[in-house]
């Protein structure tokens, strides 16, 4: 075996033990990303689009790190009403070095579906003409679901993951070159940093979940899915899904003042709580 490439083997191998948990990773720079944007409006309610909120609490939650967290550095991935395509947004996280990704979004379920009669009409059957009577469907995009739920990357998406691991290697490792997916020996070493980092995600998703439901909203968990964002970045990450656009009571909600700035400081004390254990 080349030296170099054994002295790297030996050094990611050492570190092992670190990867597998979160402990003494200082939290320096955190990229939000506000879901959808410009011609893609995302979910749609009464009285809003999804891009515009979450727009809008993105930008309260980059503030409060900021004025809260000097040492962290906020990069969005949009602050206008603009849409990165989903491989740039992870990108600039990625050509940013960053240790979080936190993609901002708003909820929608499929409403529930009604059948009613709206008359009659005459058939034939036999010698007989029998009246029978005339339905239709009628969509009601409303519905009573509420609550937030997060999502991790899915396990089936953890080859794109570890590819974007071995191409900035560098940016976990600070050695240039240090991970290459292409290398069999190296190869154990991309998929524990996978592994840790999904392990981080959890546990960011988790604490987030925590604070919502600590501020009276419906916990609906931490989930698992096959998100672009979340494969494409080299780094731990979640996909916040901050309430039902097309529950009334939420919309409302998630269109205030309080309800944003409730939901800011939720995922800000999320992030804070992940911070504190990652840097212990």
């Amino acid at each position: 075996m080349h030296t170099r490439l054994f002295y790297i083997l030996i050094v990611c191998l050492s570190l092992l033990p670190e990867v597998s948990g979160a402990a003494g990773k200082k939290i320096s720079k955190i990229v939000i990303d506000p879901g959808h944007g410009g011609h893609d409006v995302g979910a749609k309610g009464r009285i809003s689009y999804e891009k515009d909120l979450t727009l809008a609490i993105s930008l309260r939650l980059g503030k409060i790190i900021r004025d809260s967290m000097k040492d962290v550095q906020v990069i969005y991935t949009r602050t206008t009403d603009i849409y990165p395509k989903l491989t740039e947004r992870h990108e600039i996280a990625n050509q940013a070095k960053a240790d979080l990704f936190i993609s901002v979004h708003v909820n929608s379920s499929p409403g529930s579906y009604e059948r009613i009669q709206t008359g009659t009409r005459t058939v034939k059957r036999g010698k007989k003409r029998v009246k029978v009577p005339v339905y239709k469907t009628i969509h009601h995009p409303q519905t009573k679901t509420s609550g937030t739920e997060t999502y991790v990357l899915g396990l089936h998406r953890a080859s794109q993951k570890e590819e974007a691991i071995g191409e900035y290697g560098e940016n976990i490792t600070q050695e240039p070159g240090l991970l290459d997916v292409n290398d069999p020996q190296t190869a154990m070493i991309i998929a524990q940093y996978s592994q840790a980092f999904l392990s981080r995600s959890v546990s960011l998703g988790s604490k987030i979940q925590q604070e919502f439901a600590n501020a009276g909203r419906r916990d609906l968990g931490v989930k698992q899915k096959g998100l672009e964002v979340l494969a494409g970045s080299a780094m731990p990450g979640v996909l916040v899904e901050i309430g039902f656009i097309n529950n009334i009571e939420e919309e409302a909600y998630l269109n205030s003042d309080a309800g944003q700035q409730e939901i800011a400081m939720a995922m800000f004390r999320g992030i804070k709580a992940y911070k504190q254990e990652a840097e212990r």
